[in-house]
């Protein structure tokens, strides 16, 4: 039945041909290795063939079934006594239900192929939205529709998130990051019977789990579950369990092109453990690339392999996001690229943020580098909370860690997480525990979305939701990693601000320019593009005690005739800031406020003439100047003294 004739090796994995299907094995061992038929949905045995005493190439080997069609047949190999599926399988079956922690039979979990066409209509292709333009917002998509508040028909779902495209729209983001959306298996060997708990538990570098981390309350018969799905997965599969359908392929490719058009990018996480196969690396993520059409990956992987992806020609095309590139080393000499296709994402802009957020010290001047932070051949995502870690309710509610849920005992999960409760540890209906820990969150938010770069949000931050201070939830797959779309209704206010705040930035190009501003006046108007201001005009005030501070933009420079003005006040008194003076016929409105409840006008006139102002305790507030019309033109060397 098999031609076994050593003709040549093709890539691993099964390819489909008109007359039969080539299947490749990389062996490891020099155990005997066989494929094994099965009819579609059938756990039977149809022919076990066994493939060629020796490899086509390396190790591995390689033979053409001929006569067999892919929309009646699934597979597996089997390596010496073993049965196991093929890494490179394009779809993987037997595995509907998420965090199934039943036993398997040997053969329920199985390899299938692609057999349908996928209609993408004429012109559908990656976004290549410029980063400066972009609002990304990352999700776990079971999680962020698997509550029962969620109102969507399909929960926990592509189809779910599909659902949630209004949604998306309404809130202003035109990215969507996903959490490990291939196949994985989230049922893993519970193997820590005895073992010593190490200090920090938790993903490693590479995304893989430490060893001995992650007791789950959903233990059962020495298995456990993987909810975040970090560590080896099937990458060439969309994850069946987040299939409302039974085709993953169609169900993952219609998502993509609803949010396509849309407007709204997919990015997709990938965590490649050591040791990491970049030639398989490369060829996983291009074929997501033009299979799916996804725009681009996050890399959870050791760095140096991330650069070796970085300077791959099939690659240069996406987005990549990592640590950090060293773009001199991708982009060597005068290379020219189209556009930035990098961007590094990393704690820096989330760990200083935070710091000055709840009152630390010495934190203004870091800060301010880091919102003005913009480098040219790379961009920068700009993030306060994350899936690994306190969500932004929870880092304005806790003090300290509360991971008792997923069995970790308080053992696991980041042990500094520069947080402040606001006074008291936990939820409370305290008035003014409340107001102040909504004005805290509208400040985060403040300093994510007025930065320049690249605002990464997480989803449900914009209403609260929490994971009552679990800063580790990896293997809770319940209403604590649920998104808590129950929250919406009552949070309104903040939900509405955010999308105040992103319709602002949207609106002011100087707030989101391709090109880290300079601090100089390189247009000779009188005022450069971005300057620093405390309690004198001008002067920027950075000793370790201040936490104040206000940043002037001159929309000059984005082609346009205003200033915005930002102000910051991290400390917990009243500071007096500056007002820097403007031109003949401009005045200085307040546009935004994050201390003004939805209740309170946050728009009002600055007093004509004013040189200084008070801003409130914690409090971050913009102003904006416009030509008042009909008043004179705005003339050249114009600033304050």
């Amino acid at each position: 039945m098999a031609d076994k004739r050593n003709s040549g090796c093709r890539d691993l994995g099964a390819g489909v041909e008109q007359d039969g299907i080539t299947f490749s094995a990389a062996v490891y061992s020099e155990e005997p290795v066989s494929l094994i038929l099965y009819h579609k949905g059938s756990e039977e045995v149809a022919w076990e063939i066994p493939f060629p005493d020796w490899p086509c190439a390396g190790i591995v080997y390689s033979m053409k079934v001929p006569g067999i069609s892919p929309k009646k047949y699934e597979y597996n190999f089997r390596i010496g006594k073993k049965v196991v599926q093929d890494p490179a399988a394009r779809l993987v079956v037997g595995r509907k239900e998420f965090g199934d922690l039943s036993d398997r039979g040997e053969h329920q979990v199985r390899c299938g192929f692609l057999s349908e066409r996928f209609d993408w209509g004429e012109g559908e292709r990656l976004l290549h939205i410029h980063y400066e333009d972009v609002i990304a917002y990352q999700l776990h998509v079971r999680g962020f529709t698997k509550q029962k508040n969620s109102r969507v028909r399909h929960k926990g779902t592509f189809l779910g998130l599909q659902e949630k495209i209004p949604y998306l729209k309404e809130l202003g983001v035109n990215q969507v990051i996903l959490m490990p959306a291939y196949e994985f298996d989230e049922v893993i060997l519970d193997n820590r019977v005895g073992t010593v708990f190490p200090q920090n538990p938790g993903l490693q570098p590479g995304g893989s789990i430490a060893a001995g981390n992650g007791v789950a309350i959903s233990s059962v018969g020495g298995k456990r579950l993987n909810y975040w799905g970090y560590g080896e997965g099937f990458y060439y599969a969309p994850k069946t369990s987040y299939c409302a359908t039974n085709k993953p392929d169609i169900e993952f490719k219609t998502m993509v092109k609803k949010l396509h058009e849309n407007g709204i990018e997919v990015i997709m996480e990938f965590s490649f453990p050591d040791p990491v196969d970049i030639t398989m690396a490369a060829d996983c993520l291009n074929w997501w690339q033009q299979e799916y059409h996804v725009d681009g990956f996050l890399l959870r992987m050791r760095q140096d392999a991330a650069n070796a992806l970085a300077g791959n020609p099939f690659l240069m095309g996406c987005k990549l996001y990592s640590d950090y590139f060293p773009v001199d080393t991708v982009y060597p000499g005068n290379r020219k690229i189209k556009g930035r296709n990098l961007a590094e994402c990393n704690d820096g802009f989330k760990i200083t943020a935070r710091k000055l957020l709840k009152g630390d010290e010495d934190q203004l001047s870091d800060f301010v580098r880091r919102i003005r932070y913009n480098p040219p051949k790379a961009g920068v995502m700009n993030y306060i909370t994350g899936h690994d870690g306190f969500t932004l309710i929870d880092l304005v509610s806790y003090d300290k860690k509360h991971n008792e849920d997923n069995g970790e005992q308080g053992r696991d999960g980041a042990v500094y997480n520069y947080s402040w409760n606001c006074g008291l540890e936990g939820p409370t209906k305290k008035k003014n525990i409340t107001k102040l820990r909504m004005q805290q969150m509208k400040n985060a938010f403040a300093m994510m979305l007025l930065a320049q770069g690249t605002p990464m949000l997480l989803a449900g931050d914009e209403f609260g939701n929490s994971q009552m201070g679990n800063n580790n939830p990896y293997c809770l797959d319940n209403e604590v990693t649920w998104v808590d779309w129950s929250r919406e209704r009552a949070n309104r206010e903040l939900t509405e601000f955010v999308k105040t705040l992103i319709r602002f930035r949207k609106e002011h190009k100087i707030l989101h320019m391709e090109r880290e501003l300079t601090g100089m006046d390189m247009k000779a108007c009188g005022y450069p593009d971005v300057s620093c201001h405390g309690s004198r005009a001008w002067y920027g005030a950075f000793e370790h005690m201040n936490r104040h501070v206000g940043l002037l933009y001159c929309g000059m420079y984005a082609e346009c005739r205003e200033f915005v003005y930002v102000v910051y006040n991290l400390h917990w008194n009243p500071q007096e800031i500056a007002l820097p003076n403007l031109a003949e016929g401009m005045r200085w409105k307040k546009v935004l406020d994050t201390s003004a409840s939805s209740e309170e006008e946050e728009t009002q006139d600055i007093k004509e003439g004013s040189k200084e102002f008070i801003i409130p305790p914690r409090c971050v507030q913009v102003l904006l100047a416009k030509p008042i019309p009909g008043a004179k033109r705005q003339g050249r060397n114009s600033k304050a003294e």
